[in-house]
C-alpha cells in the first residue's frame, strides 16, 4: 500500500481505566484489581492506528491546558502525528473517559471537556488541510455541527470521508448522504436506521456505505447483500480500542486503493492484534506486525 495523507478530526481523551473481576451493580461497591491512565479518545485512537500503519496523519482537535493535555500532545507527537492543528484551551479541562474492564468486556463514560471546543469555526480554520488530504476520518465525540462542517468542506474539495458514528446519536439524512463510508458496529447500525424516517431505497443507500464492525464475528460490507469477512481467533486481553484500530486501518487501506473486501481483511487483522494488549492505543499494531501476522495466517492454511 502507498503512503497516504489522513486527517483525523475528533476527540483526544485521557482514559482512566479500572480493572475488576466483577462490575458493580447500582449502589454497590466492589474492590478493583488495578488502575491505569492511558491516552485515548476515539479521534486520537484512530489517528494512532493510522500512523502506526504507515499513514501521514494530521490531528485536528482540542485539549485543556492541564497535565493531561500536555501528556496527550506529547504522546501524539511521539507517534509521529502532526499536532499543529491541536490547540490547548484554558477555560475547560481535557476530555476523559472512565473505563471499567471486567468479565472480558468494557463499560465507558466519556466527559467531553475540551473536545466540545472543536467548533465549526475551528473546522473552517483547517479547510486547506481538509482539501489536501486523501481521507478525512471523523467520529461523534465532538459537536455534531462540527462534523457536518467538516463533511461539507470535504465534499466541496472532493475529498473522501469515513464517519465512525460513535457514540451513536440521531444523524441528519443530508450528512449520511454526503459521507462516503459509515463504520458503525451492529448496535449502532440498528439505532442509526431506526432513528430515521427512511424509505426502503434510502435504507439501502445508507447500508451500501456501511462497513460494520462485528467484534469476534469480523467485519461486514454491503453490495446489495451483506458480505461478512470473518475475524481471526486471538487471546483477548482488552477490547477497548478494537473498533478504533479497525477504523484507522480502513482509512489507510481504502486511501491506498484497496477494494472494500481487501480493506476489511486488513482491518480484521489490525483489530485482532489490537485486543491482545491492554489499552486502546498501546495494543495498536505497526504495518510490519500486521503483515507478519497475515503471512503466518496464510502459511497456516
Amino acid at each position: 500500500m502507498k503512503e497516504v495523507k489522513i486527517t483525523v478530526i475528533g476527540s483526544i481523551n485521557m482514559d482512566l481505566v479500572t480493572k475488576t473481576s466483577v462490575s458493580p451493580n447500582q449502589g454497590e461497591t466492589v474492590m478493583g484489581e488495578s488502575f491505569f491512565s492511558i491516552p485515548g479518545g476515539k479521534g486520537a485512537n484512530q489517528a494512532v492506528a493510522a500512523a502506526r500503519l504507515g499513514a501521514r496523519v494530521k490531528m485536528v482537535g482540542r485539549v485543556g491546558s492541564d497535565a493531561f493535555g500536555h501528556e496527550l500532545l506529547d504522546n501524539l507527537s511521539k507517534e509521529g502525528i502532526s499536532i499543529d492543528s491541536v490547540e490547548p484551551v484554558t477555560h475547560t479541562s481535557t476530555g476523559i473517559a472512565s473505563i471499567t474492564l471486567s468479565e472480558g468486556d468494557n463499560r465507558i463514560i466519556v466527559v467531553p471537556g475540551a473536545n466540545f471546543e472543536v467548533t465549526p469555526e475551528v473546522i473552517q480554520q483547517y479547510e486547506d488541510l481538509i482539501a489536501t488530504s486523501d481521507m478525512i476520518l471523523l467520529q461523534l465525540e465532538i459537536p455534531l455541527e462540527s462534523v457536518e462542517e467538516a463533511v461539507k468542506l470535504a465534499k466541496k474539495h472532493n475529498r473522501k470521508v469515513i464517519l465512525n458514528p460513535a457514540p451513536i446519536q440521531k444523524l441528519p439524512k443530508a450528512l449520511l448522504k454526503d459521507v462516503d463510508y459509515l463504520t458503525p458496529n451492529e448496535h449502532e447500525l440498528r439505532l442509526l436506521l431506526s432513528d430515521l424516517d427512511l424509505s426502503e431505497g434510502e435504507v439501502e443507500e445508507i447500508k451500501s456505505k456501511c462497513i460494520v464492525t462485528k467484534g469476534a464475528s469480523g467485519i461486514s460490507y454491503y453490495d446489495g447483500r451483506e458480505n461478512v469477512v470473518p475475524s481471526h481467533k486471538v487471546d483477548v486481553v482488552d477490547t477497548t480500542g478494537a473498533g478504533d484500530s479497525a477504523n484507522g486501518a480502513l482509512a489507510v487501506a481504502m486511501s491506498s486503493g484497496l477494494s472494500v473486501k481487501a480493506a476489511c481483511e486488513f482491518a480484521n487483522a489490525v483489530g485482532a492484534l489490537s485486543v491482545t494488549k491492554l489499552g486502546a492505543q498501546s495494543g495498536m499494531p505497526t504495518r510490519q506486525e500486521v503483515e507478519d501476522f497475515l503471512f503466518h495466517k496464510r502459511g497456516d492454511k
